[in-house]
């Protein structure tokens, strides 16, 4: 059964956080109550007091010291927190962001980059519509530091974008007059940023592009408004003389829901034999929804009473979760419509199509993250065979829950997942078996290494990944294998100056990371 009421847990895995150094010793300060009252809050370094005593007293020292409790409860690696005095530390956001393990993992990188927090009412918003800011284009910052390189990867219909004829493979040059390429000033970088991507509507921004299939030099000038994207698109049934299906997969949000089951519908009325599904630039969403994937791919004959996944928290809860009190159960393949978003046209309950596939092939970037990471360890588990063409993903396996307190939504890693066999470290993320980058140490998969095509759209049987997916399927054999970077020259660039274009928006930040519905009981 499902319950109506919705409670969402969410994987992120972006780059937010400050590490403060701990002092010792105690100290006693003031605080309020919910009644107002003074009262006095004592801090002894290693001595905690329960959450709930602080929960929701909106005072800076309550709401800290509500953090700091909250945290030693519930994070993941909550024995490698320092733990400082929170009278210390000006902020409450700034406090937030020292509640999290400063770590490496075996390949050198920050074991927690998933460290963030929202307005509540934001998030909300947020989740709910898939509504956000900006122009109608999507843009990958290859290179986010002088010489920076970025290009439209897709543009949403009905855009600023679209309306101005911008589609994949138009290279960024200039944003209102500044250049985006070279200009190594912070002030500069902070104005592209700002323009770039825009937190309001109405804003105009003058932008210089060229197309690299014509390097014809393109300058236009975009107003921003609320852009709602569409999640599955590009849905075909009529590759290699109808045996394969595609389709192209943005974001696991709440509106996507009834697309997926429309999409598989669709598919499943075609009679395909094989499917290949685009996460190139998906970063995550409900986890749930990467449950209904994965069902929808395998059948029920390949997941009736396996485990999608299972969810693992912090030692101190090895059978009970710590945020709802419940016993922990695992996730299953799910196989029913939920209703993630408000005012569903499915009805809630109604069972899902399937393809009853035994393979499936999936393109990836390092944009591909979370939820869409899911997907494929929860059909590993279940003995699926992976086909990956591409780059290898961005490794995201951990997760938490959104908590409210005081009108902010916080966001700290909570839980990691395993799959049906009990593996779940992916945290160098999935990539193919000949993948020539070897900066990280990811899990390899049969298929093939191969560069992003900006010079094809989407869905376009002779863009560079769908076409190795489907001579793949044919000859079982790969072209020689290319790294990261794009066959156009765009290539992740290694060092980093001290001016980074990079997106922090909030729906970015949510559109990166994996959600989870605890509704199937």
């Amino acid at each position: 059964m499902f319950i109506q009421k919705k409670l969402f847990r969410y994987v992120q895995l972006s780059a937010l956080s400050l590490a403060l150094t701990g002092c010792g010793g105690g100290s006693n300060t003031s605080g309020t109550n919910n009644n107002g009252t003074n009262t006095t809050i004592s801090w002894t370094e290693g001595v905690f007091s329960a959450a709930n005593n602080f929960a929701q007293q909106c005072q800076a020292l309550n709401e800290k010291h509500w953090l700091r409790a909250w945290s030693h409860e519930t994070y993941l690696w909550y024995d490698e927190i320092i733990d400082t005095d929170p009278a210390l530390t000006n902020g409450v956001l700034a406090y937030f962001d020292s509640l999290k393990t400063v770590e490496l993992t075996e390949s050198g990188a920050q074991k927690d980059n998933f460290h963030f927090s929202l307005p509540t009412d934001e998030w909300q918003r947020q989740n709910q519509s898939g509504i956000s800011y900006g122009y109608g284009f999507n843009i990958k910052i290859v290179a986010p530091s002088a010489p920076r390189q970025a290009v439209i990867t897709y543009t949403e219909p009905n855009t600023p974008a679209s309306t101005q004829n911008l589609t994949r493979g138009f290279e960024l040059l200039e944003v209102n007059g500044i250049d985006f390429i070279n200009t190594t000033s912070s002030t500069d970088v902070a104005m592209i940023n700002a323009a770039l991507f825009p937190e309001q509507i109405n804003q105009t921004t003058e932008f210089v592009f060229k197309d690299i299939n014509s390097n014809e030099i393109r300058t236009v000038t975009l107003t921003s408004q609320s852009i709602t994207a569409q999640p599955v698109v590009n849905v075909r049934t009529d590759l290699a003389a109808g045996e394969v299906g595609y389709f192209q997969f943005n974001s696991h949000n709440a509106i996507a829901e009834s697309q997926l089951y429309n999409a598989f519908n669709q598919l499943a009325a075609s009679n395909i034999s094989d499917l290949v599904i685009d996460v190139r630039y998906n970063g995550g969403g409900l986890l749930q929804m990467a449950s209904q994937v994965a069902y929808m791919i395998a059948g029920p004959n390949n997941t009736q009473g396996k485990i999608f996944e299972r969810t693992i928290f912090n030692d101190k809860n090895p059978n009970t979760n710590p945020i709802t009190g419940q016993p922990l159960v695992p996730m299953s393949f799910t196989d029913r419509f939920i209703g993630f978003a408000d005012n569903p046209t499915i009805l809630p309950g109604t069972i899902l199509p399937t393809l009853n596939l035994d393979r499936v092939f999936i393109l990836t970037t390092s944009s591909t993250c979370s939820a869409s990471e899911a997907i494929i360890n929860g059909l590993r588990g279940v003995d699926i065979e992976i086909i990956q063409i591409g780059a290898g993903t961005c490794g995201k396996p951990y997760g938490f829950y959104p908590t409210d307190n005081c009108d902010t939504t916080y966001f700290t890693i909570q839980f990691t997942g395993q799959n049906h066999q009990g593996f779940g470290e992916y945290s160098d993320g999935f990539a193919p078996q000949n993948t020539i980058d070897n900066a990280r140490q990811p899990v390899r998969l049969a298929g093939c290494a191969v560069a992003d095509d900006f010079t094809q759209q989407l869905g376009d049987e002779n863009e560079a990944l769908l076409q190795t997916a489907l001579s793949y399927r044919n000859t079982g054999r790969c072209p020689i294998a290319t790294s990261l970077n794009s066959i156009q020259g765009f290539a992740p660039m290694i060092g980093a100056d001290a001016a980074i274009v990079e997106d922090r928006r909030a729906h970015t930040l949510l559109k990166q990371n994996t959600l989870l519905h605890d509704s199937m009981r």
